[in-house]
């Protein structure tokens, strides 16, 4: 299994979150002291995502499934959600991990959160930097 961020330690919990306007609602499966990833890429420093990256086995979409609009670009792995209510992406399905999600943590409820630590990610230079996510 590949090493994701977000997967650092402690004991996991079902962490609550969802969009701006409250339709879209979720549970992400994490430690309370999660690690997080600050990408640069095109997409994500325009947004102020902060990646907290999980199997498909640690995310429960709760709500607001009908209230999603997807954009893809580039190679079209990456499948970006976003409320058409109020435009948050609070969630995708990232290139870099096709069989899970990539929660953006600032969308995440902070009653169960201990910590956040946030490492930069090179996504401007995807290609070369994505051996990374798998080494640390």
């Amino acid at each position: 299994m590949e090493r994701a961020a977000g997967l650092s330690g402690g004991a996991p919990h079902w962490h609550a979150g969802g969009c701006h306007c409250g339709r879209v609602r979720f549970e992400v499966l994490a430690p309370r002291d999660i690690e997080l990833l600050e990408c640069n890429c095109s997409m994500c420093a325009r947004s102020s995502y902060l990646h907290l990256i999980v199997d498909a086995a640690g995310f429960r979409l709760l709500s607001g499934g009908d209230d999603l609009v997807e954009y893809s670009f580039g190679t079209g792995v990456a499948k970006h959600r976003f409320c058409r209510h109020c435009g948050v992406k609070s969630f995708y399905v990232p290139r870099s991990h096709p069989g899970g999600y990539s929660v953006n943590a600032r969308c995440l409820d902070p009653a169960a959160i201990n910590s956040m630590a946030v490492r930069p990610f090179d996504g401007r230079n995807w290609e070369s930097a994505r051996s990374d996510l798998d080494a640390r």
